[in-house]
């Protein structure tokens, strides 16, 4: 019979449940809107109903663990979220322990950039390297990192919040409180806010003209039709990101970057901006290091999420492969 992993990916705007293979292979998947403002109770009942429908959408099978991918910060050694700013009421809750309550099977818990960064690694853009880094880039700016073939979770296994490190001295406040971080200006939400001040004051750009706000997507549109002002923010964007991933390559010496998130969607077009900075501003012996798209998409961290399960389940010396390096 056919072993698979309940792969579980709660963010703040949805709520993502998948049967997943060893090979990374979804076999069944579902998803619903988060009911972010309900607190963990009415959450739990949403992970648990798309469990059920995917269950229920699979042929037999047999099922190993359930692991779950979670905003942060969350002490992944305790199984609390010590404060998720998405989720109202998750401040302190012990959410391994609740999900164990409620189901038959094992929970591992993950931070979800650390569980993308495992997706990846083991599945995806990553697959065969030993050192890299995740970046997803979105709402805002998170990751993992893998190190010599290990995944890196440090204190409370809470490592890899990388969108606050700061890259500007008091510079612009970052959801998190402090100013300066490197979420503040990288983030798709920094970039569609930087766009909407530039619209203001720029009378020969499209953006903004026909009213409404002005997002992500659509800076990327107006520059595909030749608008100015867009290209300058896409390239100075892709300019801030190098920025972040330079420091990011001098400190853990991956050997790539792999960059997801919905900022990604338009890898195509940063990507040359961010590459060249890297090749600029690394020290020599760095420069080299690409970035690449993540080839897993939206299921990076959902997939990864699943690889915990499999890897709860077996004995160090029994673990195939490339489990192995856990």
């Amino acid at each position: 019979m056919q072993q698979v992993a309940i792969g579980i990916d709660l963010g703040g705007t949805q709520v993502r449940a998948a049967l997943v293979g060893e090979q990374g292979i979804i076999f069944a998947q579902a998803e619903d809107r988060t009911d972010a403002a309900a607190g963990p109770e009415r959450v739990l009942r949403q992970i648990l109903d798309l469990t059920e429908q995917v269950l229920a959408a699979g042929q037999p099978l047999s099922v190993v663990g359930v692991g779950v991918s979670t905003p942060g910060p969350v002490d992944t050694i305790a199984g609390v979220a010590s404060d998720v700013p998405t989720l109202a009421g998750f401040a302190g809750f012990p959410l391994k322990a609740e999900l164990q309550k409620r189901f038959a099977y094992p929970v591992s818990l993950e931070n979800d950039g650390i569980a993308a960064a495992i997706g990846e690694w083991q599945f995806g853009a990553g697959k065969g390297h030993g050192n890299l880094i995740y970046v997803t880039v979105s709402t805002g700016i998170g990751g993992g990192i893998i190190s010599d073939g290990r995944v890196v979770r440090g204190r409370k296994g809470m490592a890899g919040h990388i969108g606050h490190m700061s890259v500007m001295p008091n510079g612009d406040l970052c959801p998190c409180g402090n100013r300066g971080c490197f979420e503040a200006y990288g983030s798709g939400t920094a970039f569609a806010l930087r766009a909407r001040r530039r619209a203001l004051d720029c009378t020969e750009t499209t953006l903004g003209k026909k009213g409404g706000e002005i997002h992500s997507r659509d800076v990327f549109a107006a520059a595909r039709h030749g608008d100015g002002l867009a290209n300058t923010l896409i390239d100075e964007e892709a300019e801030i990101l190098g920025r972040g991933f330079t420091s990011l390559i001098h400190i853990f010496s991956p050997d790539i970057v792999v960059m997801g998130g919905g900022i990604s969607h338009e890898f195509d077009r940063l990507q040359p901006g961010i590459q060249d900075y890297i090749a600029r501003w690394a020290m020599p012996a760095f420069n080299d290091v690409p970035v690449v798209r993540a080839a897993l998409g939206q299921n990076s961290g959902l997939v990864g999420a699943a690889a915990l399960a499999f890897l709860a389940e077996r004995a160090p010396e029994e673990q195939p492969g490339i489990f192995t390096t856990f």
